[in-house]
């Protein structure tokens, strides 16, 4: 996995919040950079967290990848 999906889902496993969510599949789906995320002020926490999270390598790859098969717009 890429580490923009491993922080998208982390980000998104982070918080109950429907904002910090969207966000996540947003960044996902390319809609959204990671510095772009980082100017916002409600979701800095968050991301930082995801970010050591996946410093630390502590992901299951298969969630990940589930996660990215949920939640990854594709355009045919």
């Amino acid at each position: 996995m890429d580490k923009v999906t491993c922080i998208a889902f982390l980000l998104y496993h982070s918080s109950k919040s429907p904002d910090i969510q969207e966000k996540a599949i947003q960044l996902l789906n390319g809609d959204v950079s990671i510095r772009e995320l980082k100017r916002i002020a409600s979701i800095q926490a968050h991301l930082v967290m995801a970010e050591s999270a996946l410093k630390k390598n502590t992901i299951d790859k298969m969630k990940v990848q589930r996660f990215a098969e949920e939640f990854l717009l594709l355009e045919v």
